[in-house]
Formats: structure tokens, sequence, C-alpha cells
């Protein structure tokens, strides 16, 4: 009688929507992000796509939201306008490599440094040092210790932190023929390869894991 009073049919009123069973969806998207803890959304779906799963992609988000998997977004400062200069891009390997230092602690919370170097043709990461310390004669033997298998390049580009701003340093790359190109003070965007290199670096293992000692994190 209700229903006739209304004009609702007693068939819309008893229905129940049949959810889907999203069980699978949610196994998948636990797998993927127990493996890849700093993955957002699209690279979930991406690979969820990789896998042969043809699921849309408003139905996994939905779940992907129910899961509270979401990543807080660190909005982006607003900067004043500027005109960086573009990177140039070395044709060949050992032409160009960057360098930069980062800085984590352990679970003793012991501070130690990492020295990260990189070559600007394909961005492969040649090697990463880890210390308590390193001054500048460490970082020119462990160069040295990657020139045995990388050869020396012909360039470097650092910032003017002091390791490599001292004589030390200085008189190593001339001795070796490596002309230095330091970036502008307060520009690091023209060191771009290797910021990039450490954003990932960071993201990806510096704050995923917890290192008891300074062994461990080598």
């Amino acid at each position: 009688m209700s229903c006739a009073i209304i004009g609702l049919s007693r068939c819309a009123y008893y229905y129940q929507p049949k959810l889907p069973d999203d069980s699978v969806i949610m196994s998948v998207l636990n797998a993927i992000t127990d493996k890849h803890l700093r993955w957002g959304f699209p690279k979930c779906f991406h690979r969820i796509r990789k896998l042969g799963y043809k699921w849309n992609h408003k139905r996994v988000y939905r779940v992907y939201c129910e899961l509270k998997l979401n990543l807080r977004v660190k909005r982006k400062h607003r900067i004043p306008p500027r005109s960086p200069e573009r990177l140039s891009v070395p044709n060949k390997q050992g032409e160009c490599w960057s360098m930069d230092f980062m800085s984590d602690s352990s679970r003793n919370q012991r501070r130690f440094r990492t020295f990260n170097v990189i070559d600007d043709f394909n961005r492969e990461a040649l090697g990463i040092d880890i210390a308590v310390s390193l001054p500048a004669g460490r970082i020119t033997r462990y160069l040295d210790k990657l020139a045995e298998y990388h050869g020396y390049p012909l360039k470097i580009r650092v910032d003017n932190g002091t390791e490599f701003t001292g004589n030390t340093f200085t008189n190593w790359a001339k001795s070796h023929g490596i002309t230095i190109d330091y970036i502008q003070p307060g520009s690091s965007y023209q060191n771009g390869y290797i910021k990039q290199f450490n954003r990932w670096y960071r993201t990806e293992v510096l704050d995923l894991y917890l290192f008891n000692n300074l062994e461990q994190a080598r």
C-alpha cells in the first residue's frame, strides 16, 4: 500500500544490489604494495594490467581507497619564476659523472653519509660509498676504485661543498685530466641527474629500511 501511494515499485523497494567480490583485487593490491611501498595508484594499476587482469580502473581505485593505500601527496611550494638552463646530455659513457652526498641514521641513531656517483649518459649508478665521515681523501680513493672498472670521466659535475673545492679533490682531478663543472650556489637544478637519483634512493631505500649498523647499510 505504501509503495502504491508514493508510486514506487515493490521490486525496486526490496531490491538489494549484488556487490562484486573484490577479494582477488585486494590480495593483488596488497601483494604489490607490500613489495613496492612507495608506489601510488597509477603504478599499481599499470602493474595489475601487466599481470593480465582486466579490471576497470575505477573499480580498482575504489578498492585501493577502501584499503587506505593512498599515499600522502606533498604539495609543491610556490617558487619564483626562473629560466633554468637545460642539462647537457653526454654523447657517450664516461663523458660526465655527477656526484652528491646524502645522510641518514641507523637504528641506534648513529648518523652516516652516502656518496652517490652516477654516469650522466645513461643515469647508471656507478657506486655508493657509505661511511660516518666522507672527507676528500676518501672520496678520491673511492673514485679511483670506480675508475679501475669504468675508466676516468672527462668531466665531473658537483656542487660547491668543501669536499669538492679543496686542494685534495681539485689536485686529484687535475692529475687525471678531469674538468670540474661546479654548479652555481643555490641552483641544485643544474645538477638535476644526481638530484633525481637521490630522490628515488631516498624513497625506495633509505626511507623504507631500518639499518642496525653501518655494515648492514653498506
